[in-house]
């Protein structure tokens, strides 16, 4: 198979340009993530868009929303168009009911992209174990995030976290689970990702939809809009969001993105 390995903000993506059978996706993907082989965070699927309105579709291979991977797709998409100081792509996705925007501008290292994102379903109250601040559930069309503040991430509360995503992905009906231990003094967090159908529970470098997550929850909590740039293990991303009339609106998620290899990948199916 064909493929593209991607860092948006060291959250490594692999996307995978061949066709390959729908049913074979969570055995490649099995395959791909690990260690001995493209070892990455996550897996998607490039295919052609079902609307006439939409440039790019992208597949996770859990079913889930990736933010990070959707720009990584806009990312490889410009770059096979020189010369063009930005483009305006529309993206369909897994987990998610509506096309996406994106916006994709050259950088010295790669691209900076720009990802509009739907609005959150609901937020409400959560509890966590040794909580230090706020905790919400921050629920979007097919993913849940829960927001954890909490002044320094100890292993304890990594603990807990990783008990708590097992519990939120068997009870809540989402392709994605994650959990954000946030520390407000240095705008940080520090993202858990846990993608049940592909048995993928993972701390990552960065998350774009945990981001959103977190700008839509201070913005909710804060009822104004905020802009801010978040540190993550692998580097930052900025996340801009509306407060509107009770609502949180015009939810956008800003990173970087590198190519880092192209070729052939071999997995058995």
């Amino acid at each position: 198979m064909e493929f593209v390995k991607l860092n948006p903000t060291s959250n490594s993506t692999v996307l995978v340009t061949s066709r390959h059978p729908v049913q074979h996706y969570q055995t490649i993907a099995e395959q791909l993530l690990r260690v001995e082989h493209l070892h990455a965070e996550q897996i998607g699927f490039v295919l052609p868009p079902e609307s006439d309105q939409a440039h790019l579709r992208l597949i996770m291979a859990g079913g889930e929303y990736c933010v990070n991977a959707c720009m990584a797709l806009a990312a490889l998409h410009a770059s096979a168009r020189s010369n063009v100081a930005s483009l305006d792509l529309v993206l369909e996705a897994s987990g998610t009911n509506e096309p996406t925007s994106c916006r994709v501008e050259p950088t010295a290292m790669g691209f900076r992209c720009r990802m509009g994102i739907a609005s959150p379903l609901q937020i409400e109250p959560y509890p966590f174990p040794t909580q230090h601040g706020g905790s919400s559930l921050v629920k979007f069309h097919d993913s849940v995030h829960l927001v954890v503040e909490a002044p320094a991430i100890t292993q304890t509360l990594r603990r807990h976290a990783l008990a708590t995503a097992q519990r939120l992905a068997a009870s809540e009906a989402a392709s994605v689970i994650g959990v954000m231990l946030y520390n407000p003094t240095e705008n940080a967090i520090v993202p858990l990702v846990n993608v049940p159908a592909v048995g993928s529970m993972i701390w990552e470098g960065s998350c774009g939809s945990g981001t959103a997550a977190l700008g839509a929850f201070l913005a909710a909590r804060c009822r104004q809009s905020v802009s801010l740039s978040v540190r993550q293990p692998g580097g930052s991303l900025h996340v801009a969001a509306s407060y509107r009339a009770g609502a949180v609106t015009d939810l956008q998620v800003t990173g970087e993105v590198t190519i880092v290899a192209e070729g052939k990948a071999y997995v058995h199916v």
